[in-house]
C-alpha cells in the first residue's frame, strides 16, 4: 500500500525511505550486498572519501506506469557509466549484474514510496561508491561501499516547464583530458561556487564553454545541452561532456519517433544565435527549455521565446515521458520492470 504522502506537494528533495542497499568491498572483492534500514553512515575521520573525494555516483528514476507496473529506464546504461566513472578514479567497479540486482531490491523494498501514475512524481534512485578506509597519503582506498538510496520526488517543474535564462560562465567545468566525462562528486563540487554566483545574479544555470579555446558549447553544471534548428536535433560533442543517458535517449527519439535529422558534433558558441530552440536535458527534468543566453551582457534570445517550451522540444519531452510511463511503445530493452 502506498505511503500516506501528498504526492502533489513533493518537491525535488530528500525524504528518508524504509530501506537502502549497501555492499562492501574488502580483500579485493565485493560482497553480495544487503538491504539496511539505518540511513546513517559511520566512517573513520580519515576515510578516503573525505580526504581525496574518491567517490562517484549515478541518478535514475522508478516510475509507476499506466498499467500499474513499477519500472526503471535504461538502468544498464547507468551501470555502465558508473563502472566507467569508477575506473577513472581507481575505484573497483560494480558489475552490471550486481547493479541491476541492487536497484531492483531497493526499489521493490520501498515500493510504497513510488508515486502513483499520473501524479507527475517519481522515485529518484541514487547509487554511489566511495572509498571508506583511512588514507592519509595520496592513493586510492582499499575498502569501499556501494550504496543506493531512494527518495520520492515531485515533478521538476511545478506549473509547467517555463524557459530559463542562463549565463556564459567565466569558469571551466572540466579540464582538457580531465574528469568531465565521468559522474564524479568532485566535478559537482567545482560547479557550486559558479552556480551560487549565477543564482545571485538572477540566472538559472551556467553554460560552460570548452576549456581549451572557449569557443565551443559544452554543457551546464548539471545537464547536457540540446538545440533544434529546422528539422535538425543538434547536441554538442566533446571528450569532456558527461554522456547523458537522457540526451542519448532523446537522440534516438528524435530520429526514430519524430523523424528529425540528428547531429552530434562540435557546436560553436557563435551558432547559438541561429538556433530555433534550445534546452537542457537530464534525469530530473527530462528537458528544461532555455529562452535566453547572457554572454557578459550580450543577449542571445532564442526564437522560441520566454513564454513556453518550443514545439519540437515539447514533442520530444512528451514522447520520452510517454515511453518511461508506458503510454508510448518503448524501444527494446529500454524499460526494466521491477515489480
Amino acid at each position: 500500500m502506498s505511503k500516506n504522502i501528498d504526492w502533489s506537494s513533493l518537491g525535488f528533495g530528500y525524504m528518508p525511505t524504509d530501506y537502502r542497499y549497501v555492499s562492501y568491498f574488502k580483500d579485493g572483492k565485493w560482497d553480495e550486498g544487503q538491504l539496511v534500514s539505518d540511513p546513517n553512515i559511520v566512517l573513520n575521520e580519515c576515510a578516503c572519501v573525505f580526504q581525496y573525494a574518491q567517490t562517484v555516483f549515478e541518478g535514475l528514476k522508478a516510475y509507476t506506469t499506466a498499467n500499474g507496473d513499477i519500472v526503471t529506464f535504461r538502468p544498464d546504461l547507468n551501470a555502465a557509466r558508473l563502472a566507467d566513472s569508477a575506473k577513472r578514479l581507481e575505484i573497483p567497479p560494480v558489475s552490471e549484474e550486481q547493479f541491476l540486482d541492487a536497484v531492483k531490491k531497493v526499489v521493490e523494498a520501498n515500493k510504497d514510496f513510488v508515486p502513483p501514475y499520473g501524479s507527475g512524481a517519481s522515485l529518484y534512485i541514487r547509487p554511489y561508491i566511495m572509498g571508506t578506509n583511512a588514507v592519509i597519503g595520496v592513493k586510492p582506498a582499499e575498502e569501499y561501499q556501494f550504496r543506493i538510496l531512494v527518495t520520492p520526488v515531485g515533478p521538476y517543474f511545478k506549473g509547467g516547464a517555463k524557459p530559463i535564462v542562463i549565463k556564459v560562465s567565466d569558469y571551466d567545468r572540466a579540464a582538457p583530458h580531465g574528469t568531465g566525462n565521468i559522474k564524479a562528486g568532485l566535478n559537482y563540487a567545482m560547479s557550486l561556487y559558479p552556480i551560487v554566483k549565477a543564482h545571485e545574479e538572477g540566472f538559472s544555470e551556467n553554460m560552460y564553454l570548452d576549456p581549451a579555446t572557449r569557443t565551443k558549447v559544452e554543457e551546464t553544471g548539471g545537464a547536457n545541452i540540446i538545440f533544434i534548428k529546422g528539422n535538425k536535433f543538434i547536441t554538442p560533442k566533446s571528450d569532456s561532456i558527461l554522456p547523458s543517458i537522457t540526451r542519448r535517449s532523446l537522440m534516438i527519439v528524435a530520429e526514430k519517433y519524430l523523424g528529425l535529422e540528428v547531429e552530434h558534433r562540435e557546436v560553436l558558441f557563435d551558432e547559438i544565435k541561429d538556433m530555433d530552440e534550445m534546452g537542457l536535458c537530464g534525469t530530473a527534468a527530462v528537458i528544461s527549455p532555455v529562452g535566453r543566453v547572457n554572454d557578459h551582457g550580450n543577449i542571445i534570445d532564442i526564437p522560441s521565446g520566454m513564454t513556453e517550451m518550443g514545439p519540437t522540444l515539447t514533442k520530444l519531452r512528451e514522447t520520452l515521458l510517454g515511453i518511461q510511463e508506458g503510454t508510448v511503445e518503448a524501444p527494446e530493452g529500454w524499460i526494466y520492470k521491477i515489480c
